[in-house]
């Protein structure tokens, strides 16, 4: 509800569902939404492992006590087994489950069969994958690529024009962070003093762009295309270039950029063009 692009095809989506049901530790845009919200622990709250960006698996152990009536995803899972008369065996146990998984995962690309919570107590380095009898894969690539010849593959890729471009008056809608908030901020934006450091929708533009708009800093602004409108209040920045219009992601509702953005996709690996949106920027009133 956030994080989407064309964000209101998601909502319309959404609300044609006949249930919804969403976990989550707080009640984010898209629980909101939900026909039934099923509270979950958080990291803090339970045992299990989490994968980081260099390939390293780390062990994550319970710190807090969650709150009375939240529950695992486990539990959850083996309660609804449960009530559909699901044959199997469903355990509960954080380690159990992540044995299960090392042992599904073996052979394949993403190979854990050679790890275990015992083993990530012991306090290794350990890289995946991470097949049986092996030590890990601390650079992955480092002697071969992942095809039959080691070999790598490098492929020429040719431009094309971009799915929308700007006419006239009209900007091309660049998205991205903010440093005091992360992602969809269902979290940064229950945090008192980033909401204060960052606490509206702020669409910045270079100084000679809003100019010629009549537009001062801290003026209100629409802006708008085919997809939807939003308002949000100028600021200017001269590190952006003055055929672009800044947004941040992380704000909800009718502040959420994503309103604005294009859902088409990559052809190959099917991202949406996030960068690939434009506007007509206006002032309010």
């Amino acid at each position: 509800m956030v994080s989407a692009p064309n964000v209101q095809t998601v909502r319309d989506a959404l609300a044609r569902l006949d249930l919804l049901v969403v976990c989550d530790f707080f009640l984010s845009e898209t629980a909101r939404m939900a026909d039934l919200v099923l509270p979950v622990l958080q990291w803090a709250e339970e045992e299990g492992t989490m994968t980081n960006l260099e390939g390293r698996v780390l062990r994550r152990r319970k710190a807090l006590e969650p709150p009375p009536g939240a529950r695992s995803e486990l539990w959850i899972m083996a309660e609804l087994a449960r009530r559909l008369d699901a044959p199997g065996v469903w355990s509960l146990e954080p380690a159990l489950v992540f044995d299960e998984l090392a042992r599904a995962s073996e052979g394949g690309a993403a190979d854990y069969s050679g790890l275990s919570h015992a083993l990530l107590d012991e306090g290794i380095e350990a890289h995946w994958p991470f097949p049986v009898g092996s030590a890990g894969t601390p650079r992955l690539f480092q002697d071969r690529f992942g095809h039959h010849d080691g070999r790598a593959r490098l492929v020429a890729v040719q431009a094309r024009g971009m799915h929308e471009a700007a006419r006239g008056a009209e900007l091309t809608l660049i998205t991205g962070r903010l440093l005091e908030h992360y992602q969809s901020g269902t979290q940064t934006r229950r945090v008192a003093e980033l909401v204060a450091a960052r606490p509206e929708l702020v669409a910045h533009l270079h100084p000679v762009t809003a100019k010629d708009r009549g537009l001062e800093e801290g003026a209100g602004v629409r802006l708008s295309n085919g997809r939807g409108s939003i308002v949000a209040t100028v600021g200017l920045s001269t590190d952006i270039r003055p055929d672009t219009v800044f947004l941040p992601f992380h704000y909800a509702d009718e502040a959420s950029a994503n309103l604005l953005t294009s859902d088409a996709l990559d052809p190959v690996s099917s991202m949406p063009e996030f960068k690939n949106a434009v506007v007509r920027v206006e002032a309010v009133g």
